[in-house]
């Protein structure tokens, strides 16, 4: 079937951006403001309203990058930021940047307006009448040459690697022939693969910056000691982070990898790239590479990715805010338990490897039709899981060679 002609109805946004939801978010700014955030959406009980925000009172790069990623991400229409008035991030300036952007976009202080009543009340005023002006937002076409997506794997066991993830990586593939773009993160699940990465290195600068991203994550999972591997893995079938990776790095597919990007930043042209999500070197570490699996789907869609794929063994039941979640899953048993939560079968992988191209075309159908408006089941169930922790994370990709020299890094 030729993809490139598959073409589907996506909302215009400024700049020639194209979504393929037409969302209002809410923003929190400090955790203090978050029950008056999610009132206000609780009350709208409305499908195309989502949460997200960021806890902590004090200022964090990587945190306002991210949010200022979703603000500019083309399946928001419209932005209402919700504030208390004594925290670093300010709502103003965040409504600021969406209006930049030609999106409907208002904010408020919780202290300004008299207490959490007020505030809850004006927001969801405020939040309405943006749904109102984004009944008017302009349909255009668009086709899989433009489409961005992000995978990662949640609740892994030895059919993600089989099936799973062989299948998303064959559709990478697919997607990248028809001109679209593919993201793919989890460095820390790459353990023992540089070799295979840097193969796969469209040029030289991606091929140093897959080796900095790569010995930089070995060394974050030594300083934290930890590595990305839990106690379902090894229930699941899996027995080695070796092993795990290497059904991990499946998904990316066989397609040249044109470079790393850094949370928030976009591709800089259309193809497979790497996502970096590992801390840069800080004084200050946080004790885990992977806190859960809506942080790395954020990370991803922070990079622009207009939908995420979930690639789970065991059965993972979380969907994002701001963009939708299809779950995929290698075990058959996992889906007919989990049929309400999972999204796509990709067990025939286990029994007939010719089942591989049919299998990720009928995945390119399923994709295409949620672009298209269909509801992934996780969306159905309304789930709208986001997280955004504290991390340090300032330097351009490929930037932190010193600090594993130093340490004499040698995997």
């Amino acid at each position: 079937m030729d993809f490139q002609t598959v073409t589907w109805q996506a909302y215009a946004r400024a700049g020639g951006r194209k979504g393929i939801r037409n969302k209002v978010l809410i923003i929190y700014t400090v955790e203090c403001a978050s029950f008056v955030a999610k009132e206000i959406s609780r009350r709208l009980n409305h499908p195309d309203v989502d949460v997200i925000g960021f806890s902590g009172c004090t200022d964090n790069d990587y945190a306002i990058r991210l949010l200022i990623s979703m603000i500019r991400h083309p399946n928001i229409g419209g932005v209402l930021a919700v504030g208390l008035g004594c925290e670093y991030v300010q709502p103003e300036k965040l409504a600021d940047i969406a209006w930049q952007e030609g999106k409907c976009a208002d904010w408020l202080f919780i202290q300004n307006e008299g207490g959490t009543r007020k505030a809850v009340e004006k927001g969801t005023a405020y939040a309405e009448a943006m749904l109102r002006q984004l009944q008017s937002t302009p349909r255009v076409s668009m086709g899989f040459s433009e489409l961005v997506v992000g995978a990662e794997c949640g609740g892994s066991d030895y059919t993600s690697g089989l099936a799973g993830n062989t299948v998303v990586g064959a559709f990478y593939d697919l997607l990248v022939r028809a001109g679209g773009t593919a993201i793919f993160e989890e460095i820390v699940e790459a353990v023992g693969l540089l070799d295979l990465l840097e193969k796969r290195a469209a040029d030289e600068p991606a091929r140093r910056q897959i080796a900095a991203t790569y010995k930089k994550a070995m060394q974050y999972c030594r300083d934290v000691r930890q590595y990305s591997i839990s106690p379902g893995n090894f229930v699941g079938g899996l027995t080695t982070i070796e092993e795990k990776s290497m059904g991990a790095v499946v998904k990316s597919g066989s397609s040249p990898i044109q470079g790393v990007l850094k949370v928030g930043e976009r591709p800089r042209s259309s193809g497979l790239w790497l996502l970096d999500s590992t801390p840069d070197p800080h004084w200050m570490q946080f004790g885990i590479t992977n806190p859960n699996d809506n942080e790395g789907l954020m990370d991803l869609i922070s990079c622009g990715a207009h939908l995420v794929f979930l690639v789970t063994g065991r059965g993972n039941v979380v969907g994002s805010a701001v963009a939708p979640v299809i779950k995929v899953t290698g075990n058959h048993q996992t889906f007919v338990r989990m049929s309400e939560d999972m999204d796509f079968d990709a067990s025939e992988m286990l029994w007939s490897s010719q089942r591989l191209e049919p299998l990720a075309e009928r995945l390119a159908l399923l994709t295409a039709d949620v672009c298209g408006g269909q509801q992934t089941n996780a969306e159905k169930l309304g789930h709208k899981e986001y997280f955004i922790p504290y991390k340090y994370q300032d330097k351009p990709a490929g930037t932190c060679k010193e600090r594993w020299e130093q340490k004499n890094v040698g995997i």
